[in-house]
Protein backbone atom coordinates (compact mmCIF):
# COMPACT_ATOMS: atom_id res chain seq x y z
CA UNK A 1 0.00 0.00 0.00
CA UNK A 2 1.14 3.32 -0.79
CA UNK A 3 2.03 5.84 2.44
CA UNK A 4 -0.64 8.30 1.74
CA UNK A 5 -3.22 5.19 1.10
CA UNK A 6 -1.69 3.41 4.27
CA UNK A 7 -2.47 6.65 6.10
CA UNK A 8 -5.97 7.26 4.36
CA UNK A 9 -6.35 3.21 6.08
CA UNK A 10 -5.48 4.29 9.20
CA UNK A 11 -7.54 7.26 9.90
CA UNK A 12 -10.12 5.24 8.38
CA UNK A 13 -10.26 2.61 11.15
CA UNK A 14 -9.34 5.09 13.98
CA UNK A 15 -12.61 7.09 12.83
CA UNK A 16 -14.56 3.79 12.74
CA UNK A 17 -13.38 2.78 16.01
CA UNK A 18 -14.51 6.47 17.58
CA UNK A 19 -17.91 6.24 15.63
CA UNK A 20 -18.97 3.00 16.15
CA UNK A 21 -18.10 3.36 20.16
CA UNK A 22 -19.97 6.39 19.95
CA UNK A 23 -22.82 5.41 17.59
CA UNK A 24 -22.52 2.17 17.80
CA UNK A 25 -22.38 -0.63 14.70
CA UNK A 26 -24.63 1.28 12.32
CA UNK A 27 -23.20 4.77 12.64
CA UNK A 28 -23.26 6.62 9.36
CA UNK A 29 -19.70 5.53 6.99
CA UNK A 30 -20.05 9.09 5.15
CA UNK A 31 -19.60 10.42 8.54
CA UNK A 32 -16.63 7.93 9.44
CA UNK A 33 -15.17 9.39 5.54
CA UNK A 34 -15.45 12.65 6.96
CA UNK A 35 -13.79 12.56 10.12
CA UNK A 36 -11.19 10.93 8.64
CA UNK A 37 -10.68 13.91 5.77
CA UNK A 38 -11.50 11.35 2.63
CA UNK A 39 -14.19 10.73 0.78
CA UNK A 40 -16.65 7.62 0.93
CA UNK A 41 -14.91 6.61 -2.52
CA UNK A 42 -11.96 5.78 -0.22
CA UNK A 43 -13.58 4.26 2.11
CA UNK A 44 -15.08 1.69 0.03
CA UNK A 45 -11.71 1.63 -2.02
CA UNK A 46 -10.42 0.31 1.08
CA UNK A 47 -13.56 -1.56 2.92
CA UNK A 48 -16.09 -2.17 0.20
CA UNK A 49 -18.77 -3.00 2.94
CA UNK A 50 -19.48 -2.68 6.12
CA UNK A 51 -18.83 -5.69 7.13
CA UNK A 52 -15.41 -5.35 5.66
CA UNK A 53 -14.79 -2.48 7.99
CA UNK A 54 -16.33 -3.89 10.97
CA UNK A 55 -13.92 -6.95 10.07
CA UNK A 56 -10.92 -4.55 10.21
CA UNK A 57 -11.68 -2.52 13.33
CA UNK A 58 -12.36 -5.81 15.43
CA UNK A 59 -9.29 -7.76 14.59
CA UNK A 60 -7.72 -6.05 17.86
CA UNK A 61 -10.08 -7.36 19.69
CA UNK A 62 -10.08 -10.87 17.90
CA UNK A 63 -6.70 -11.06 18.40
CA UNK A 64 -6.95 -10.40 22.10
CA UNK A 65 -9.56 -13.30 22.53
CA UNK A 66 -7.44 -15.79 20.45
CA UNK A 67 -4.51 -14.96 22.69
CA UNK A 68 -6.50 -15.44 25.58
CA UNK A 69 -7.86 -18.53 24.57
CA UNK A 70 -4.57 -19.97 23.55
CA UNK A 71 -3.70 -18.74 26.96
CA UNK A 72 -6.41 -20.32 28.80
CA UNK A 73 -6.08 -24.05 26.84
CA UNK A 74 -2.87 -24.53 29.11
CA UNK A 75 -5.34 -23.61 32.23
CA UNK A 76 -5.86 -26.59 34.83
CA UNK A 77 -9.73 -26.54 34.85
CA UNK A 78 -11.50 -26.48 31.58
CA UNK A 79 -14.62 -25.92 32.79
CA UNK A 80 -13.28 -22.49 34.02
CA UNK A 81 -11.29 -21.65 31.57
CA UNK A 82 -14.23 -21.94 29.06
CA UNK A 83 -16.30 -19.57 31.37
CA UNK A 84 -13.49 -17.04 31.92
CA UNK A 85 -13.30 -16.88 27.97
CA UNK A 86 -16.94 -16.59 27.55
CA UNK A 87 -17.45 -13.45 30.02
CA UNK A 88 -14.56 -11.76 28.00
CA UNK A 89 -16.35 -12.53 24.79
CA UNK A 90 -19.15 -10.92 26.15
CA UNK A 91 -17.05 -7.82 27.12
CA UNK A 92 -15.48 -7.59 23.94
CA UNK A 93 -18.90 -7.41 22.59
CA UNK A 94 -20.11 -5.21 24.78
CA UNK A 95 -17.44 -2.38 23.47
CA UNK A 96 -19.31 -1.60 20.49
CA UNK A 97 -23.37 -1.53 20.13
CA UNK A 98 -24.68 -3.81 17.75
CA UNK A 99 -21.39 -5.44 17.35
CA UNK A 100 -23.06 -8.86 18.61
CA UNK A 101 -25.74 -8.37 16.36
CA UNK A 102 -23.85 -8.25 13.46
CA UNK A 103 -21.66 -11.16 14.63
CA UNK A 104 -24.76 -13.04 15.18
CA UNK A 105 -26.23 -12.34 11.58
CA UNK A 106 -22.74 -13.64 10.01
CA UNK A 107 -22.67 -16.88 12.14
CA UNK A 108 -23.65 -19.04 9.20
CA UNK A 109 -22.24 -16.64 6.47
CA UNK A 110 -18.73 -17.55 5.52
CA UNK A 111 -19.01 -14.80 2.30
CA UNK A 112 -19.11 -12.34 4.75
CA UNK A 113 -15.89 -10.14 5.50
CA UNK A 114 -16.92 -10.14 9.26
CA UNK A 115 -15.88 -13.93 9.07
CA UNK A 116 -12.77 -13.38 9.28
CA UNK A 117 -13.08 -12.52 13.02
CA UNK A 118 -16.21 -14.69 13.31
CA UNK A 119 -14.42 -18.37 12.52
CA UNK A 120 -11.15 -17.86 14.32
CA UNK A 121 -13.69 -17.21 17.01
CA UNK A 122 -15.48 -20.17 16.48
CA UNK A 123 -12.33 -22.38 16.32
CA UNK A 124 -10.57 -21.35 19.18
CA UNK A 125 -14.13 -21.68 21.40
CA UNK A 126 -14.57 -25.05 20.22
CA UNK A 127 -11.02 -25.92 21.50
CA UNK A 128 -11.79 -24.37 25.08
CA UNK A 129 -15.20 -26.21 24.80
CA UNK A 130 -13.88 -29.86 23.90
CA UNK A 131 -11.78 -29.38 26.51
CA UNK A 132 -14.26 -29.18 28.94
CA UNK A 133 -16.37 -32.08 27.38
CA UNK A 134 -13.70 -34.49 27.68
CA UNK A 135 -13.19 -33.88 31.45
CA UNK A 136 -16.60 -34.15 31.57
CA UNK A 137 -18.16 -30.92 32.87
CA UNK A 138 -19.84 -29.85 30.18
CA UNK A 139 -22.74 -31.79 27.89
CA UNK A 140 -21.34 -33.58 24.74
CA UNK A 141 -24.43 -32.08 22.86
CA UNK A 142 -23.51 -28.60 23.11
CA UNK A 143 -22.30 -26.94 19.76
CA UNK A 144 -19.55 -23.96 19.93
CA UNK A 145 -22.09 -22.32 17.30
CA UNK A 146 -24.67 -22.70 19.59
CA UNK A 147 -22.84 -21.24 22.86
CA UNK A 148 -21.61 -18.07 20.80
CA UNK A 149 -25.02 -17.60 19.84
CA UNK A 150 -25.76 -17.60 23.18
CA UNK A 151 -23.50 -15.15 23.98
CA UNK A 152 -24.31 -12.64 21.82
CA UNK A 153 -27.41 -12.76 22.61
CA UNK A 154 -26.52 -12.44 26.43
CA UNK A 155 -24.50 -9.48 25.34
CA UNK A 156 -27.49 -7.82 23.32
CA UNK A 157 -29.65 -7.88 26.04
CA UNK A 158 -27.28 -6.38 28.48
CA UNK A 159 -27.03 -3.83 25.71
CA UNK A 160 -30.75 -3.34 25.70
CA UNK A 161 -30.60 -2.86 29.50
CA UNK A 162 -27.23 -0.14 30.18
CA UNK A 163 -28.90 0.10 33.40
CA UNK A 164 -28.11 -3.44 35.21
CA UNK A 165 -24.63 -3.69 35.13
CA UNK A 166 -24.74 -7.36 36.56
CA UNK A 167 -27.10 -8.79 33.96
CA UNK A 168 -24.80 -10.39 31.83
CA UNK A 169 -23.14 -12.14 34.01
CA UNK A 170 -26.73 -13.17 35.75
CA UNK A 171 -27.43 -14.39 32.03
CA UNK A 172 -24.45 -16.04 31.02
CA UNK A 173 -24.07 -18.13 34.70
CA UNK A 174 -27.64 -19.40 33.96
CA UNK A 175 -27.13 -20.26 30.29
CA UNK A 176 -23.84 -22.18 31.36
CA UNK A 177 -25.77 -23.38 34.42
CA UNK A 178 -27.53 -25.17 31.69
CA UNK A 179 -24.34 -26.43 29.98
CA UNK A 180 -23.21 -28.64 32.79
CA UNK A 181 -22.95 -32.43 32.66
CA UNK A 182 -25.02 -34.28 33.46
CA UNK A 183 -28.37 -32.72 33.35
Amino acid sequence: MRADARRNYERLLTEARTAFAEHGTDASLEDVARRAGVGIGTLYRHFPNRHALLSAVFEDAVSDLLARARELRRAPEPCTALVTWLREMVQHASEYRGLSRALMSVSRDDTSALSRCSDPIREAGGELLGRAQEAGTVRTDVAIGDLLQLTHAIALAAEASPGDAELADRLLMLTLRGLKAGL
